[in-house]
């Protein structure tokens, strides 16, 4: 074997790897644009955050937001609704996990399904989880000692008591608490 045949042999090893190189970043410049694209765009993502102002629900009154398409109660509980929400046994419920995005896994005595300790604030996804109807507040056979809380789906006769919590008709599960957090006293974070 030469020189000359050695030499050959190296450049051709040069030329197959060269080329090698060359196309796969051809490849990746042709097919990133189809990867990029099934990224969310800039309006879904801004999307995916919602700040409330809470400051003026009242206790025993309730705000209505459209939150990714779907409706979000946040009740602010009166002293009653959450004294009757406490006072249920977990073996009286259909549906006896929270449901709650912030707390995974918990079960649905009250305390796991508010977004503060003291029990005031309730938030919730509020799309029946029968057929997803948006229930009416105030209304149906769990209605607090003061005539606020609770939530009643008219379509199919669902009754949720002043948790959330499924307590009678078709629906097999508790209404949805998205993920949410406070930001200050007086705004809420959802997602």
């Amino acid at each position: 074997m030469s020189h000359a045949d050695d030499h050959a042999g190296t450049r051709r090893d040069f030329l197959y790897y060269a080329t090698g190189g060359a196309g796969a970043v051809v490849a990746g410049a042709a097919i990133w644009p189809m990867v990029n694209q099934m990224n969310p765009s800039a309006d879904v993502r801004a999307m995916s955050t919602m700040r409330v102002d809470i400051s003026g629900v009242e206790p025993g009154t309730q705000l209505r937001v459209l939150f990714l398409g779907k409706p979000v109660f946040i009740r602010r509980r009166t002293e009653s609704e959450i004294a009757q929400s406490r006072e249920v046994d977990l073996s009286d419920l259909p549906d006896q996990v929270a449901r709650n995005a912030n707390a995974e896994g918990a079960d649905a005595s009250d305390a796991n399904r508010t977004l503060d300790e003291a029990g005031e604030w309730l938030v919730m996804t509020g799309v029946c989880t029968h057929l997803g109807c948006v229930p009416i507040d105030n209304a149906g056979d769990f209605v607090g000692p003061d005539g606020s809380g609770g939530w009643f789906c008219p379509c199919h006769g669902s009754h949720y008591d002043t948790a959330g919590r499924i307590r009678r008709g078709p629906a097999p599960q508790n209404l949805p608490i998205p993920t949410a957090s406070f930001v200050d006293d007086s705004t809420i974070l959802l997602g």
